[in-house]
């Protein structure tokens, strides 16, 4: 019982630092993208607009992501025997919906920016993209040490690295734009910002759509599970396999288990217990296991 204690009591503090993570991640992120418009309108940078769209779209997704953190927490209901733990999936998907909008919006612009290059001011570009580089690093750190554990982290974490390097590219681009006054680099810079936001957003488009459909997690093999069950001790068969995902971060197992047929309901409990055991290292949480005896023998 001692081992679980002390698990309990992390988890609490993961939960605080996370929460803490969000928090930070959104206030700061939200200035940047107010400094990024401003500016950006003011010497009419495409690359600054579009990487504010990019900024504010991490934002949402941010707010979103905390909002299905706390929702996680809420107790399940007689309506909602699970809670609202589906949350957490949903708005994986909602976020990548509106990313992949804002991608259109930005590649539509670049081109009709392309061939109208105007001029504008490089060495802002670099200043205010340098302080998106601090601003994005600083906050996927803060995300950094529980990305694994849930799709909503990883998906804010790769986020803001992507932020990050994007800013990067911006600070470049800024600085050969005011050394060689090539205009056209400010929309070139804004349709490989649309790129990297459609990598990144594709992956998590096509998870979070497989979790919405109850199909498996990524990061789990039936097959795996099913030989598990089968090199079990006293577990003849295994069929009416499911394994779907509650949340983000919890998944869930339903199966049949036939059983030899002189099983007593001793060893039942105990085959089931062990293989339990076995299945939530594998990041299965809720696990419901049906059992039969298997009484026709070989004749089957």
């Amino acid at each position: 019982m001692e081992h679980n204690h002390s698990h309990h009591h992390n988890h609490s503090a993961e939960i605080t630092n996370v929460n803490t993570a969000f928090i930070v991640g959104i206030a700061l992120n939200f200035l940047f993208v107010i400094i990024e418009v401003v500016v950006g309108l003011f010497i009419h940078s495409l690359s600054l607009l579009s990487d504010a769209g990019h900024n504010l779209a991490d934002v949402g997704a941010l707010a979103l992501s905390l909002l299905a953190f706390k929702l996680i927490k809420v107790k399940p209901n007689k309506n909602y025997t699970y809670g609202y733990r589906k949350t957490s999936i949903l708005v994986a998907l909602f976020n990548a919906m509106i990313l992949l909008v804002s991608i259109g919006a930005i590649a539509y612009e670049s081109i009709h920016r392309f061939l109208n290059p105007e001029p504008i001011q490089g060495l802002t570009i670099s200043i205010v993209a340098a302080i998106g580089i601090v601003i994005n690093a600083v906050t996927a750190l803060m995300f950094f040490r529980d990305k694994e554990k849930d799709l909503n982290i990883k998906s804010a974490y790769l986020h803001l690295m992507s932020d990050a390097i994007v800013s990067l590219g911006l600070v470049i681009g800024g600085v050969i734009i005011y050394y060689t006054n090539w205009f056209w680099i400010d929309p070139v810079l804004s349709i490989i910002i649309a790129i990297v936001i459609l990598l990144s957003t594709w992956r998590l488009f096509k998870n979070s759509l497989r979790l919405s459909m109850d199909g498996v997690p990524e990061n789990i093999s039936i097959e795996e599970i099913k030989n598990i069950t089968i090199n079990m001790e006293g577990i003849k068969d295994l069929h009416h396999i499911h394994i779907w995902a509650i949340s983000t971060t919890q998944n869930a197992l339903t199966a049949h288990l036939i059983l030899e047929e002189n099983t007593s309901i001793e060893q039942e409990q105990k085959i089931k217990h062990e293989l339990k055991h076995q299945i939530e290292h594998k990041n299965i949480h809720h696990i419901t296991l049906e059992t039969e005896r298997d009484y026709c023998g070989s004749e089957c």
